[in-house]
């Protein structure tokens, strides 16, 4: 199904942004030229209407006003406004005379609709001022006008006296009319302002389309790229600047494949370098391992002189073969060659089995319920075990608790110790390969891979290890959880 316009937009989104400028540019803009048009339209209108008024009001004035004698009678104004009213400009009149002195009289063409009253003090004064005649002034009178308004519907009101002599006349011509043009054309314009809106809204949605396009493709070709699809690549159209932007892209990806493709192939010589180096240093510690349990058990034999430097080569033997036994190891989780040999294994057996085979019995205390059952790999959990117990021994302080917990969907496995703890700057580096707390004891006797090699082998059971100071401040306490059933087969998680 077809989506509507501004379906699924966001207010955040750019192309929303996009619509919401468009439409107001253009609304500013339509507001802008509709209120002007408007303004000269109404004006236009207005002073025709008014110009006409008043010009055929002052001939109409100077042809039968100015006719009636000095003391007019009232049917005299009456009459004369009448005929004055009778034209084709649609405007009543008032006369104002004196039938004799200090008598005033009135005369309208329509006392219903227009008496003095209607007409603003001020213009009634205005008209009445005789002003002196100079150059820049040859009449004493002239005509004024103003616009007014009575209930909803405005007025033009106009009035002048005669020069010499005669009756003062005033004028009174509705506008509704041009009220109503006016209105009419205020809907127009603002009918138009609103499509205006609208065309500028499909514009803007257009516009976005046109400019967000590429810039989606280049969103979702990005996303390839983080997610290792290093040969994806945008189709270059076009000499602007988004064409620009995608041959930036293409070419800084081509760049980042090659050098991701050396990088990978350096890495994989450096892996084949340690697997093929620790498969070949295993014949020759094979042989060397042999003649040190030789020398080991006439130790006791040798004279005094000889025994520290047999017992120091039978170490370091040990530790070399240690050390490539872990390397190799290593290698095959960096290759993700190590698999999962599944096994039911009885916890609490193989911690005891593990504990045992190395005669650390004396000095670690098991916490566990016999039958606690999980689906694992024996071996690794071996391995997990004798690294995080034999950190536990050679780093903290006895006694040892290893504790054991069923917590329904995993195994909680905690080693805990009694020695100083771990500083909090080393804490998130325990877990690194090759590192040690201590600069000041490079030659440890430990690897440095240790506590790695127990991870990867926590990670690829789909578990996890964590290391922590105990809350009291007594010890180092690292918590072991497995799930209880691990897929077998699975790859070490890097």
């Amino acid at each position: 199904m077809r989506k509507g316009i501004f379906a699924g937009l966001r207010f955040t989104s750019l192309r929303l942004r996009l619509v919401v400028v468009f439409a107001l540019v253009a609304l500013t803009a339509a507001v802008s030229a509709s209120g002007i048009a408007y303004w000269l339209n109404r004006e236009a209108v207005l002073t025709r209407t008014q110009d006409g008024a008043l010009n055929d009001f002052r001939q109409e004035m100077q042809n039968r006003a100015a006719t009636l004698p000095l003391h007019p009678t009232q049917d005299d104004l009456r009459r004369t406004a009448e005929q004055m009213a009778g034209g084709s400009a649609g405007y009543s009149v008032l006369l104002l005379g004196e039938r004799e002195a200090g008598k005033p009289i009135v005369g309208a063409s329509d006392p219903d609709t227009f008496t003095l009253a209607d007409v603003p003090r001020e213009l009634q004064v205005a008209v009445e001022t005789r002003r002196p005649v100079t150059e820049g002034n040859a009449h004493p009178y002239h005509l004024f006008w103003q616009r007014t308004q009575r209930g909803q519907t405005p007025y033009l009101v106009g009035g002048t006296n005669i020069d010499g002599g005669g009756p003062t006349g005033y004028m009174f011509k509705s506008l509704d009319a041009e009220r109503q043009d006016l209105n009419s054309l205020a809907w127009s314009l603002g009918i138009a302002t609103a499509l205006a809106l609208i065309g500028s809204a499909l514009l803007a949605q257009a516009a976005a389309t046109t400019v967000l396009r590429p810039v989606h493709r280049l969103g979702e070709a990005a996303r390839q790229l983080g997610e290792g699809k290093l040969d994806t690549r945008l189709r270059v159209s076009g000499t602007d600047e988004l064409a620009d932007l995608s041959r930036t892209f293409n070419s800084a990806a081509e760049s980042l494949q090659k050098k991701v493709a050396d990088m990978s192939s350096r890495e994989e010589s450096s892996r084949r370098f340690v697997a093929d180096m620790s498969h070949e240093l295993r014949t020759p510690l094979t042989a060397l391992t042999a003649v040190t349990e030789v020398l080991e058990d006439e130790q006791d034999s040798l004279d005094p002189m000889i025994a520290p430097a047999v017992a120091l080569v039978v170490s370091e033997t040990r530790r070399l073969n240690d050390l490539v036994e872990n390397l190799m190891e290593v290698t095959r989780f960096d290759a993700g060659t190590a698999r999962l040999v599944l096994d039911d294994v009885d916890v609490a057996d193989q911690v005891t089995a593990c504990i045992d085979a190395r005669a650390w019995l004396d000095a670690v205390e098991l916490d566990a319920v016999r039958g606690t059952m999980a689906r694992l790999d024996p071996r690794r959990l071996d391995v997990i075990l004798a690294n995080l117990i034999g950190n536990a021994l050679k780093h903290g302080g006895s006694p040892v608790r290893v504790s054991i917990r069923d917590e329904g969907d995993e195994l909680v496995i905690a080693v805990r110790d009694h020695g100083p703890g771990i500083p909090e700057e080393v804490l998130p580096h325990v877990f690194d390969r090759f590192y040690k707390a201590s600069a000041s004891r490079p030659r440890s006797e430990g690897s440095g891979l240790g506590l790695s090699i127990a991870m990867e082998n926590a990670l690829i059971h789909g578990g996890s290890i964590t290391a922590a100071n105990s809350p009291d401040g007594d010890g180092a306490v690292f918590v072991l959880r497995l799930p209880h059933q691990s897929e077998p087969g699975e790859g070490s998680e890097k």
